[in-house]
């Protein structure tokens, strides 16, 4: 599964070239518009129109090649064999999580010596997390407070998250909706999530940069 920081990174730089393009097309057909009447044409309107394919081309060919590099699509795709293969292990794979009072408790009998959810490399996830009360999200973020992945919380329905760490990290877990003033100072529990036995650190994960 690609990192979804090094795909937000590349997308940035895909997208803002693309930006400046349509800009220019913008530009082009301003400049066309208000030209004195009777005076000719820049461009002929048969290479403007053809400009304009030439971008929606492009635009579509950007989601077609990148969407198998967003990380949570492969996942959401496949995850139905995910869960019913063999190797597909609930007792270490499914984290059950509970939300209630603007706090998340975690699975006890789960935790670690240092108190958190201890992930093995490589291996699909299931965040299972229940509301008992409020509309709340469920989002893992790095050291350095950028977002891994999120879902909504809703009250009376299934919540799950199914995610795979490639790298060694360590994770908050903080919500992201909005559940009243205690939950925007409360609901973050630091390095809640610790990931090891691979092969790469994320160097944005890891306590201290390090």
């Amino acid at each position: 599964m690609e990192d979804s920081a090094g795909v937000l990174g590349l997308l940035k730089i895909v997208y803002t070239i693309y930006v400046f393009a349509v800009m220019s097309l913008m530009l082009w057909f301003a400049k066309g518009v208000s030209n004195p009447k009777g005076k000719p044409r820049i461009v002929k309107p048969a290479t403007f129109y053809m400009y304009v394919g030439l971008l929606i081309s492009i635009g579509v060919s950007i989601h077609i090649f990148t969407f198998n590099k967003i990380p949570w699509v492969e996942t959401d795709f496949k995850r139905h064999t995910i869960e019913k293969d063999s190797s597909f292990d609930k007792s270490k794979q499914l984290f059950n999580i509970v939300v209630k009072n603007q706090k998340f408790t975690l699975p006890a009998d789960r935790l670690n010596a240092d108190g958190q959810l201890e992930i093995e490399c490589g291996k699909y996830i299931v965040f299972d997390v229940e509301s008992k009360d409020l509309t709340y999200g469920f989002g893992l973020f790095r050291q350095d407070n950028s977002m891994v992945s999120q879902m909504q919380v809703v009250p009376g329905s299934r919540n799950d998250l199914m995610w795979q760490f490639n790298k060694n990290g360590t994770y908050h877990i903080q919500s992201t909706e909005y559940s009243g003033p205690k939950g925007g100072r409360h609901m973050k529990l630091t390095n809640a999530v610790v990931v090891k036995g691979c092969d790469k650190d994320d160097t944005r994960s890891m306590i201290g940069g390090k």
